[in-house]
């Protein structure tokens, strides 16, 4: 595989909140899909062959009075990453059962213990929206289950899930870099009943799921929701997040038409992970 470039923003934000969590959420919308919080406020980072020179003229918060956000660039190459996310990755315990951790963080007691390298991948458990999935999963009957997790990043989420008791889980993403590290990942924790796939929801034609996970951004959800709605088995339930919480009454509404029915939603920093039954 040819080694992909990112180029990496770093931005300062004045004051920090919420203009660190509105400016992810607007460069998730352009192409952003990794994102490092620091004191300071965010590295973002986009593959170079996303990246145009106007990328940031569509992001608003950058011209709001309230806040002072700068920023510079520069390219940096995957094989730079492990250095970037060592320096900044904690190891997180979500509800007192479930461990987020690199493999060089100790053990502890906890019911689920996952260990993640993320790489060039999204999904740590430090993102609010992976925290709150993780949250719902572990809230959530999946013994015996078939679970899609859309988007799957490092496969964190689909990960929680076979060790929770699903029967079998598919883990797709569209990222070449993410599907690679999601199967590292998924050997890592020693899982055997995870398959990882490279695309978009166009693979999902034909197939059938009791639970499925879409942790990606509101554009991608608006758009593919019927095609998730068409694998869902019975009973199913759709757990969806990566959008604000002003978002929540247009993915409802699009859920509903679908035939869906709103259950609850979780909520952290403006940001919602919502859980929908068939």
């Amino acid at each position: 595989m040819s080694n992909t470039i990112y180029i990496e923003y770093n931005f300062t934000v004045t004051p920090r909140e919420p203009a660190s969590d509105i400016l992810i959420a607007e460069l998730g919308e352009v192409g952003f899909e990794s994102f490092v919080e620091e004191e300071s406020g965010v590295l973002a980072y986009i593959q170079e062959k996303d990246w145009n020179d106007s990328i940031l003229d569509s992001i608003a918060i950058l011209e709001n009075p309230n806040f002072k956000i700068t920023f510079d660039r520069k390219e940096i190459e995957q094989e730079n990453w492990n250095a970037t996310w060592e320096q900044n990755f904690r190891p997180i315990i979500v509800d007192g059962v479930c461990m987020i951790r690199a493999p060089f963080h100790e053990k502890q007691n906890v019911v689920y213990d996952i260990i993640i390298e993320p790489k060039m991948s999204f999904g740590t458990g430090h993102h609010e929206t992976t925290h709150m999935m993780l949250q719902h999963i572990l809230d959530l009957d999946v013994k015996d289950k078939s679970v899609l997790d859309m988007g799957s990043g490092t496969g964190v989420l689909a990960i929680l899930a076979a060790m929770r008791g699903a029967s079998a889980v598919d883990a797709i993403d569209i990222d070449n870099w993410c599907y690679l590290n999601a199967k590292e990942n998924v050997e890592r924790n020693g899982i055997d009943c995870i398959s990882v796939y490279e695309g978009d929801a166009s693979l999902l034609k034909g197939q059938q799921y009791d639970v499925i996970i879409a942790n990606i951004n509101r554009n991608i959800l608006l758009g593919d929701i019927a095609k998730y709605v068409s694998c869902l088995l019975p009973n199913g339930v759709l757990l969806l997040s990566g959008f604000y919480n002003k978002d929540l009454d247009i993915i409802t509404k699009k859920c509903e038409k679908e035939g869906l029915r709103f259950e609850k939603n979780l909520e952290n920093n403006n940001w919602v992970a919502a859980k929908y039954v068939f």
